[in-house]
Protein backbone atom coordinates (compact mmCIF):
# COMPACT_ATOMS: atom_id res chain seq x y z
CA UNK A 1 0.00 0.00 0.00
CA UNK A 2 1.31 3.47 -0.89
CA UNK A 3 0.31 7.12 -1.03
CA UNK A 4 -0.89 6.79 -4.62
CA UNK A 5 -3.46 4.13 -3.71
CA UNK A 6 -4.67 6.18 -0.75
CA UNK A 7 -5.06 9.20 -3.02
CA UNK A 8 -7.01 7.15 -5.59
CA UNK A 9 -9.42 5.77 -3.01
CA UNK A 10 -9.93 9.15 -1.33
CA UNK A 11 -10.33 10.96 -4.65
CA UNK A 12 -7.54 13.45 -3.99
CA UNK A 13 -4.04 14.13 -5.29
CA UNK A 14 -0.90 12.44 -3.94
CA UNK A 15 0.34 15.80 -2.68
CA UNK A 16 -2.82 16.27 -0.59
CA UNK A 17 -2.24 12.90 1.07
CA UNK A 18 1.35 13.93 1.75
CA UNK A 19 0.19 17.16 3.37
CA UNK A 20 -2.13 15.22 5.68
CA UNK A 21 0.64 12.79 6.65
CA UNK A 22 3.30 15.44 7.21
CA UNK A 23 1.14 18.27 8.50
CA UNK A 24 3.19 20.72 6.45
CA UNK A 25 0.16 22.36 4.83
CA UNK A 26 -3.40 22.97 5.92
CA UNK A 27 -6.06 20.71 4.38
CA UNK A 28 -9.80 21.20 4.78
CA UNK A 29 -11.26 19.19 7.64
CA UNK A 30 -13.58 17.24 5.35
CA UNK A 31 -10.74 16.23 3.05
CA UNK A 32 -8.51 15.34 5.99
CA UNK A 33 -11.20 13.12 7.50
CA UNK A 34 -11.80 11.37 4.17
CA UNK A 35 -8.09 10.65 3.75
CA UNK A 36 -7.74 9.53 7.38
CA UNK A 37 -10.67 7.13 6.95
CA UNK A 38 -8.88 5.46 4.01
CA UNK A 39 -5.62 5.32 6.00
CA UNK A 40 -7.41 3.69 8.95
CA UNK A 41 -9.26 1.25 6.68
CA UNK A 42 -6.05 0.14 5.00
CA UNK A 43 -4.00 0.25 8.27
CA UNK A 44 -1.36 2.27 6.39
CA UNK A 45 1.96 2.97 8.09
CA UNK A 46 4.34 5.44 6.39
CA UNK A 47 7.70 3.98 5.44
CA UNK A 48 10.20 5.22 8.01
CA UNK A 49 13.02 5.74 5.51
CA UNK A 50 10.80 7.64 3.12
CA UNK A 51 9.51 9.80 5.95
CA UNK A 52 13.06 10.55 7.08
CA UNK A 53 14.04 11.67 3.58
CA UNK A 54 10.92 13.81 3.28
CA UNK A 55 11.22 15.48 6.70
CA UNK A 56 15.00 15.49 7.08
CA UNK A 57 14.56 13.68 10.40
CA UNK A 58 14.68 10.02 11.38
CA UNK A 59 12.90 10.46 14.73
CA UNK A 60 15.53 8.07 16.10
CA UNK A 61 18.33 8.62 18.60
CA UNK A 62 21.50 6.53 18.63
CA UNK A 63 22.77 5.12 21.92
CA UNK A 64 26.35 3.87 21.73
CA UNK A 65 26.99 1.20 24.37
CA UNK A 66 30.02 -0.92 25.36
CA UNK A 67 30.90 -3.91 23.13
CA UNK A 68 28.21 -6.59 22.93
CA UNK A 69 30.81 -9.19 23.94
CA UNK A 70 30.99 -7.62 27.40
CA UNK A 71 28.35 -8.17 30.06
CA UNK A 72 26.82 -4.80 30.83
CA UNK A 73 26.85 -3.85 34.49
CA UNK A 74 23.63 -3.09 36.33
CA UNK A 75 24.41 0.63 36.19
CA UNK A 76 25.09 0.52 32.44
CA UNK A 77 21.80 -1.29 31.86
CA UNK A 78 20.11 1.36 33.99
CA UNK A 79 21.44 4.11 31.74
CA UNK A 80 20.22 2.24 28.64
CA UNK A 81 16.74 1.81 30.14
CA UNK A 82 16.52 5.45 31.27
CA UNK A 83 17.50 6.78 27.82
CA UNK A 84 15.02 4.49 26.05
CA UNK A 85 12.25 5.50 28.44
CA UNK A 86 12.99 9.23 28.13
CA UNK A 87 13.04 8.97 24.31
CA UNK A 88 9.75 7.04 24.27
CA UNK A 89 8.05 9.83 26.24
CA UNK A 90 8.69 12.17 23.30
CA UNK A 91 7.80 9.52 20.70
CA UNK A 92 11.36 8.80 19.57
CA UNK A 93 12.98 5.45 18.86
CA UNK A 94 16.45 4.46 20.10
CA UNK A 95 18.97 2.56 17.98
CA UNK A 96 21.54 0.70 20.10
CA UNK A 97 25.03 0.38 18.68
CA UNK A 98 28.05 -1.25 20.36
CA UNK A 99 31.47 0.34 19.96
CA UNK A 100 35.03 -0.78 20.55
CA UNK A 101 37.11 -3.58 19.05
CA UNK A 102 35.29 -5.37 16.25
CA UNK A 103 32.29 -3.08 16.64
CA UNK A 104 33.88 0.13 15.35
CA UNK A 105 32.16 -0.38 11.99
CA UNK A 106 28.79 -0.24 13.74
CA UNK A 107 29.70 3.08 15.33
CA UNK A 108 30.88 4.45 11.99
CA UNK A 109 27.60 3.46 10.33
CA UNK A 110 25.73 5.39 13.02
CA UNK A 111 27.86 8.47 12.40
CA UNK A 112 28.17 8.49 8.63
CA UNK A 113 24.95 6.72 7.64
CA UNK A 114 22.69 9.44 9.06
CA UNK A 115 20.46 6.77 10.55
CA UNK A 116 19.81 8.89 13.62
CA UNK A 117 19.15 12.53 14.46
CA UNK A 118 21.69 12.54 17.27
CA UNK A 119 23.82 10.27 19.46
CA UNK A 120 24.22 9.58 23.17
CA UNK A 121 27.63 8.08 23.91
CA UNK A 122 28.34 6.03 27.06
CA UNK A 123 31.51 4.99 28.91
CA UNK A 124 33.73 7.93 28.03
CA UNK A 125 37.52 7.87 28.16
CA UNK A 126 39.65 10.91 29.00
CA UNK A 127 40.93 10.86 25.42
CA UNK A 128 38.14 9.38 23.32
CA UNK A 129 38.43 8.97 19.54
CA UNK A 130 34.66 8.49 19.28
CA UNK A 131 34.06 11.98 20.65
CA UNK A 132 36.54 13.41 18.15
CA UNK A 133 34.79 11.56 15.31
CA UNK A 134 31.37 12.88 16.36
CA UNK A 135 32.72 16.43 16.58
CA UNK A 136 34.10 16.10 13.05
CA UNK A 137 30.80 14.73 11.74
CA UNK A 138 28.79 17.65 13.17
CA UNK A 139 26.14 15.15 14.22
CA UNK A 140 24.52 16.34 17.49
CA UNK A 141 25.67 14.25 20.44
CA UNK A 142 25.72 14.09 24.22
CA UNK A 143 27.97 11.97 26.41
CA UNK A 144 27.26 10.18 29.67
CA UNK A 145 30.67 10.86 31.16
CA UNK A 146 33.21 13.38 29.91
CA UNK A 147 36.67 13.65 28.39
CA UNK A 148 39.66 15.40 29.97
CA UNK A 149 38.69 18.59 28.09
CA UNK A 150 34.90 18.58 27.82
CA UNK A 151 34.24 22.27 27.17
CA UNK A 152 33.06 21.96 23.55
CA UNK A 153 30.58 19.13 24.12
CA UNK A 154 27.30 18.46 25.89
CA UNK A 155 27.54 15.93 28.72
CA UNK A 156 26.13 14.59 31.96
CA UNK A 157 28.39 12.99 34.54
CA UNK A 158 28.85 12.01 38.17
CA UNK A 159 31.44 13.78 40.31
CA UNK A 160 33.41 10.62 41.03
CA UNK A 161 36.41 12.50 42.42
CA UNK A 162 34.33 14.50 44.87
CA UNK A 163 32.11 11.59 45.89
CA UNK A 164 34.93 9.14 46.57
CA UNK A 165 36.70 11.87 48.54
CA UNK A 166 33.53 12.27 50.65
CA UNK A 167 33.47 8.52 51.23
CA UNK A 168 37.05 8.64 52.48
CA UNK A 169 36.26 11.57 54.77
CA UNK A 170 33.28 9.64 56.16
CA UNK A 171 35.52 6.65 56.92
CA UNK A 172 38.13 8.92 58.51
CA UNK A 173 35.46 10.50 60.69
CA UNK A 174 34.63 6.98 61.93
CA UNK A 175 38.26 6.47 62.94
CA UNK A 176 39.49 4.38 60.01
CA UNK A 177 43.14 5.04 59.21
CA UNK A 178 43.90 2.27 56.67
CA UNK A 179 41.54 2.30 53.69
CA UNK A 180 41.41 0.96 50.14
CA UNK A 181 39.88 2.04 46.85
CA UNK A 182 38.48 -0.81 44.73
CA UNK A 183 38.37 0.63 41.24
CA UNK A 184 37.12 -0.70 37.89
CA UNK A 185 39.17 -3.15 35.81
CA UNK A 186 42.83 -2.59 35.00
CA UNK A 187 41.96 -2.65 31.29
CA UNK A 188 39.44 0.16 31.64
CA UNK A 189 41.74 2.31 33.77
CA UNK A 190 44.64 1.75 31.37
CA UNK A 191 42.40 2.82 28.49
CA UNK A 192 41.74 6.13 30.23
CA UNK A 193 38.26 5.39 31.57
CA UNK A 194 37.17 8.69 33.10
CA UNK A 195 35.35 7.55 36.28
CA UNK A 196 38.24 5.26 37.23
CA UNK A 197 40.83 8.03 36.93
CA UNK A 198 38.68 10.61 38.71
CA UNK A 199 37.85 8.21 41.54
CA UNK A 200 41.56 7.52 42.06
CA UNK A 201 42.33 11.25 42.07
CA UNK A 202 39.63 11.91 44.68
CA UNK A 203 40.78 8.98 46.81
CA UNK A 204 44.45 10.01 46.70
CA UNK A 205 43.62 13.61 47.58
CA UNK A 206 41.36 12.73 50.52
CA UNK A 207 43.79 10.14 51.94
CA UNK A 208 46.57 12.74 51.90
CA UNK A 209 44.35 15.42 53.40
CA UNK A 210 43.31 13.19 56.33
CA UNK A 211 46.74 11.63 56.85
CA UNK A 212 45.51 8.08 56.18
CA UNK A 213 47.22 5.06 54.72
CA UNK A 214 45.58 4.27 51.40
CA UNK A 215 45.93 1.53 48.83
CA UNK A 216 44.15 1.23 45.48
CA UNK A 217 43.33 -1.88 43.48
CA UNK A 218 41.71 -2.52 40.10
CA UNK A 219 38.97 -5.11 39.90
CA UNK A 220 36.93 -6.73 37.16
CA UNK A 221 33.20 -6.02 36.88
CA UNK A 222 31.84 -9.20 38.45
CA UNK A 223 31.45 -10.92 41.81
CA UNK A 224 34.28 -13.42 41.28
CA UNK A 225 36.72 -10.59 40.59
CA UNK A 226 35.49 -8.73 43.68
CA UNK A 227 36.03 -11.80 45.84
CA UNK A 228 39.56 -12.34 44.55
CA UNK A 229 40.43 -8.64 44.85
CA UNK A 230 39.44 -8.31 48.50
CA UNK A 231 41.06 -11.63 49.37
CA UNK A 232 44.36 -10.31 47.98
CA UNK A 233 43.95 -6.96 49.73
CA UNK A 234 43.40 -8.60 53.12
CA UNK A 235 46.49 -10.77 52.71
CA UNK A 236 48.72 -7.92 51.54
CA UNK A 237 47.30 -5.33 53.96
CA UNK A 238 46.11 -6.99 57.18
CA UNK A 239 45.66 -3.56 58.82
CA UNK A 240 42.97 -2.64 56.30
CA UNK A 241 39.58 -1.82 57.89
CA UNK A 242 37.56 -0.17 55.15
CA UNK A 243 36.93 -0.01 51.40
CA UNK A 244 35.51 2.69 49.13
CA UNK A 245 34.51 1.50 45.68
CA UNK A 246 33.10 2.57 42.31
CA UNK A 247 32.67 -1.06 41.23
CA UNK A 248 29.15 -2.03 42.28
CA UNK A 249 29.17 -5.18 40.13
CA UNK A 250 31.98 -6.59 42.28
CA UNK A 251 30.29 -5.84 45.62
CA UNK A 252 28.70 -9.26 46.19
CA UNK A 253 32.10 -10.91 45.79
CA UNK A 254 33.75 -8.42 48.12
CA UNK A 255 31.18 -9.31 50.78
CA UNK A 256 31.80 -13.06 50.27
CA UNK A 257 35.52 -12.54 50.76
CA UNK A 258 34.98 -10.63 54.00
CA UNK A 259 32.62 -13.38 55.23
CA UNK A 260 35.24 -16.01 54.41
CA UNK A 261 37.79 -14.04 56.43
CA UNK A 262 35.43 -13.92 59.40
CA UNK A 263 34.91 -10.15 59.10
CA UNK A 264 31.36 -8.88 59.71
CA UNK A 265 30.13 -5.68 58.06
CA UNK A 266 30.11 -3.14 59.67
CA UNK A 267 31.30 -4.53 63.02
CA UNK A 268 34.74 -5.54 61.75
CA UNK A 269 34.96 -3.89 58.34
CA UNK A 270 33.29 -0.97 56.56
CA UNK A 271 32.32 -0.63 52.88
CA UNK A 272 31.11 2.49 51.09
CA UNK A 273 31.21 3.91 47.60
CA UNK A 274 29.28 5.15 44.57
CA UNK A 275 26.43 2.97 43.32
CA UNK A 276 22.91 2.94 41.92
CA UNK A 277 20.38 3.52 44.69
CA UNK A 278 18.47 0.23 44.28
CA UNK A 279 21.77 -1.68 44.26
CA UNK A 280 22.88 0.03 47.47
CA UNK A 281 19.54 -0.59 49.17
CA UNK A 282 19.49 -4.27 48.18
CA UNK A 283 23.04 -4.87 49.45
CA UNK A 284 23.23 -6.65 52.81
CA UNK A 285 23.70 -4.77 54.96
CA UNK A 286 22.41 -1.76 52.96
CA UNK A 287 25.34 0.14 51.50
CA UNK A 288 26.36 3.58 52.68
CA UNK A 289 26.83 5.22 49.30
CA UNK A 290 26.45 8.18 46.99
CA UNK A 291 23.39 7.09 44.99
CA UNK A 292 23.91 7.63 41.25
CA UNK A 293 20.69 9.22 39.85
CA UNK A 294 20.52 6.99 36.79
CA UNK A 295 17.01 7.92 35.68
CA UNK A 296 17.66 11.65 36.05
CA UNK A 297 20.92 11.39 34.11
CA UNK A 298 19.40 9.43 31.24
CA UNK A 299 16.50 11.87 31.03
CA UNK A 300 18.84 14.86 31.10
CA UNK A 301 21.03 13.34 28.37
CA UNK A 302 17.99 13.02 26.09
CA UNK A 303 16.89 16.58 26.94
CA UNK A 304 20.32 18.01 26.10
CA UNK A 305 20.46 16.04 22.87
CA UNK A 306 17.04 17.27 21.76
CA UNK A 307 18.16 20.83 22.47
CA UNK A 308 21.25 20.32 20.29
CA UNK A 309 19.13 18.86 17.49
CA UNK A 310 16.54 21.65 17.64
CA UNK A 311 18.99 24.54 17.91
CA UNK A 312 22.28 23.60 16.22
CA UNK A 313 25.18 25.93 16.84
CA UNK A 314 24.19 26.91 20.36
CA UNK A 315 26.67 26.52 23.18
CA UNK A 316 26.55 22.95 24.56
CA UNK A 317 25.27 22.52 28.11
CA UNK A 318 26.33 20.01 30.74
CA UNK A 319 25.31 18.70 34.15
CA UNK A 320 27.58 17.33 36.89
CA UNK A 321 25.73 15.30 39.53
CA UNK A 322 27.06 15.25 43.09
CA UNK A 323 24.50 13.46 45.27
CA UNK A 324 24.93 13.30 49.06
CA UNK A 325 26.25 10.22 50.80
CA UNK A 326 23.25 8.19 52.01
CA UNK A 327 24.15 6.78 55.42
CA UNK A 328 22.97 3.18 55.68
CA UNK A 329 24.35 0.16 57.52
CA UNK A 330 27.63 -0.85 55.87
CA UNK A 331 29.93 1.57 57.69
CA UNK A 332 30.74 1.81 61.37
CA UNK A 333 33.47 2.87 63.82
CA UNK A 334 36.91 1.39 63.30
CA UNK A 335 37.09 -1.95 65.17
CA UNK A 336 39.36 -2.46 68.12
CA UNK A 337 42.01 -5.02 67.36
Amino acid sequence: MNIGEIARRAGVSRSTVSYVLSGKRAVSEGTRQRIQAVIDELDYRPNASARALREGRTHTLGLVIPPASQRLTDMQLGFVASVVEAAARVDLDVLLSPSGGDHDRSFERIVSGRRVDGVILMEIRLEDDRVTRLQQSRLPFVTIGRTADPHDMAWVDVDYAGLIARCVHHLADLGHTYVALVNRSAELVAAGYGPGHRALAGFTSAVAERGLTGVDACCGDDAAAGEACVEQLLVAHPELTAIATVNEAALPGMHRSLDAAGLAVPRDFSITGVAARHWAEDFRPPLTAADVPIVDMGTEAVTLLLESIATPGTAPRHRLYSPPISLRSSTGPVPRR
